[in-house]
């Protein structure tokens, strides 16, 4: 194990000129600190130049590599010098373990550790379920009861046929006989009949009892077979949950007050008391809980991914990155207890004092420019919203009702219906995409075509509420047209066209790697915070609810 002062890394570059920041990062939605991305460079240096492990990471000519997250901690040691530690997320060439980066807060692949001998019994088990269920007499016994069943339901509907045949024939030889016959002789037939028809319903009795003794015969073997994967299934199931309920146990995390709280216990203050796969693996939390172990005082943090982008997320080398909100959001809610940490700038209202323009008023709509900062509807802990302002203005009609949103930190056109009939014609304009949208947005970036097409399907983050992943097989349709209006300053400065209406469809769609693989400036989501996010909802065109004349409406924007 290394010592404190072997992970605590020192500036190569002369920082005396560099002021320190006044609070720690809230790590959920910040700008990485000077320092942080002069450690991040450094950090980065030591990945290329470093020869002690090999991990492939991937690159855009080799995508089958797996990037990783990698963290910085900006941090005063016990003797009162400025540096940083480093970690990195999940594993790295199969080891928790390695040169210049702080370990996990549990290594669950030490060689003591409960988990390799428990997992092992896990693993056993694993394999006798599939030993199993690979036995050739379980698929043969499976064949035979379903042909078995297929033969059943063959001979008795060919049976309950011979029977509605025999009916209709029993039924015109009485007639006849009824006609023709009398006394004893009428007698002897109609029993004769009545016997041919009990005679026939027996047949189906017996089919019915031969059959089911033969399936059931079946069964019986199919269930001594099942029974033997279930027991196992169900073992491997009970030692599964004990083994994590135990691991969860083992990630004890300190904050700053020095108070521990294990993994088991933060998440059962949470809506979902499970703790998601790899919580506490994360390098946030790693950094933290060595820094507070071994003495340093943390100052500033910083995450970036180092490596070829992930399938779904917004991930792209050497960028910066806010903390996931599933995993790490309750566990550094714990561990940042004690710590001067900057305010959520999620929590401000933004656009309190930015005013909100009427573009168009008449009977039945009215038409806003929302400035960027406000919300479009109340949000949870602030009120005020281009929706509560338009209300207060119209106190006395129908609405208004809203029709559509743009993202807070979006600025542009929304529509508001003032009546009931607006609001239908509006809803079924929206729902059928027979409005028009067009925005403007500046991307991180030179981009080379003039104009194109991405297609990329979108679908919400589970774990990461509220970002947005690009998924081909569960994910919505979600289309954008884009033409480039010019390139400055290494920026690209776009007029974008969504065709469908996704949670964040243009951000994810310019920031994604099978997108423009740029982000848009400012956006502190899937790309770096910035005084504001450069993304502007600058047409809205429609037909007028009430006069079915085409409407179109511009808002222009400057940056």
């Amino acid at each position: 194990m290394h010592q404190p002062e072997q992970l605590f890394t020192r500036f190569n570059a002369d920082i005396a000129g560099i002021e320190l920041p006044n609070a720690f990062t809230f790590p959920f939605y910040y700008q990485p600190h000077p320092l942080c991305v002069l450690a991040a460079q450094e950090l980065q240096q030591h990945l290329v130049e470093q020869s002690n492990w090999q991990h492939n990471f991937g690159s855009e000519n080799d995508p089958t590599g797996t990037g990783k997250m990698f963290g910085v901690l900006l941090v005063r040691s016990p003797q009162g010098e400025l540096g940083y530690l480093s970690a990195f997320s999940g594993k790295i060439a199969e080891e928790n373990l390695l040169p210049h980066f702080v370990p996990p807060v549990f290594d669950m692949l030490a060689e003591e550790c409960f988990f390799r001998t428990e997992l092992a019994e896990i693993t056993e088990l694993n394999s006798q379920v599939k030993q199993l269920s690979a036995n050739p007499k379980l698929a043969e016994l499976n064949a035979s009861l379903t042909q078995h069943k297929n033969d059943y339901q063959q001979q008795e509907q060919q049976q309950r046929q011979a029977m509605i045949d025999g009916r209709a024939a029993r039924k015109n030889q009485r007639q006849q006989a009824e006609e023709t016959l009398h006394g004893e002789e009428l007698k002897t037939i109609l029993d004769d009949l009545a016997k041919q028809s009990v005679a026939e319903k027996n047949v189906l009795k017996y089919l019915k009892l031969e059959w089911e003794a033969k399936i059931a015969l079946l069964q019986s073997e199919l269930e001594q077979l099942n029974s033997e994967i279930n027991h196992a299934k169900q073992q491997r199931k009970h030692l599964s949950n004990a083994l994590q309920n135990k691991l969860f146990e083992q990630y004890r995390f300190l904050n700053a007050n020095g108070e521990q709280k294990s993994l088991k216990a933060i998440f059962a203050e949470t809506t979902n008391p499970t703790p998601p796969a790899g919580a506490g693996e994360c390098a946030a939390p790693k950094l933290l809980h060595y820094a507070y172990k071994h003495g340093f005082t943390p100052l500033a943090m910083a995450e970036f991914w180092w490596g070829v982008s992930p399938k779904s997320e917004v991930r792209q080398h050497k960028k910066f990155y806010p903390s996931c909100h599933g995993k790490c959001n309750p566990i550094l809610g714990h561990m940042l207890q004690g710590l001067d940490v900057d305010p959520n700038p999620l929590e401000d209202n933004w656009g309190k004092d930015k005013e909100l323009e009427i573009i168009y008023q008449d009977e039945a709509i009215v038409v806003v420019n929302k400035p960027s900062g406000l919300l479009s509807v109340p949000g949870k802990t602030i009120k005020d919203s281009a929706y509560t302002r338009v209300q207060a203005l119209f106190p006395d009609v129908e609405g208004p009702f809203v029709l559509h949103r743009l993202d807070m930190a979006t600025s542009g056109l929304l529509v508001f219906a003032l009546t009931r009939r607006a609001n239908k014609s509006l809803q079924k304009q929206f729902i059928t995409r027979g409005v028009e949208k067009r925005y403007l947005a500046m991307v991180e970036g030179v981009v080379e075509q003039t104009s194109g097409e991405i297609n990329l399907p979108m679908r919400g983050d589970p774990d990461d509420r509220p970002r947005q992943l690009v998924c081909f097989e569960h994910g919505k349709p979600a289309t954008t047209y884009w033409e480039l209006v010019e390139v400055k300053d290494g920026r690209s400065k776009l007029i974008m066209y969504p065709k469908t209406g996704r949670t964040h469809q243009l951000r994810v769609h310019c920031a994604h790697h099978q997108g423009l693989n740029m982000a848009m400036v400012g956006d502190g989501l899937y790309g770096e915070k910035d005084s504001r996010l450069h993304l502007h909802a600058e047409q809205l065109s429609f037909d007028h609810p009430y006069t079915h004349q085409r409407v179109i409406f511009i808002a222009n924007c400057e940056f």
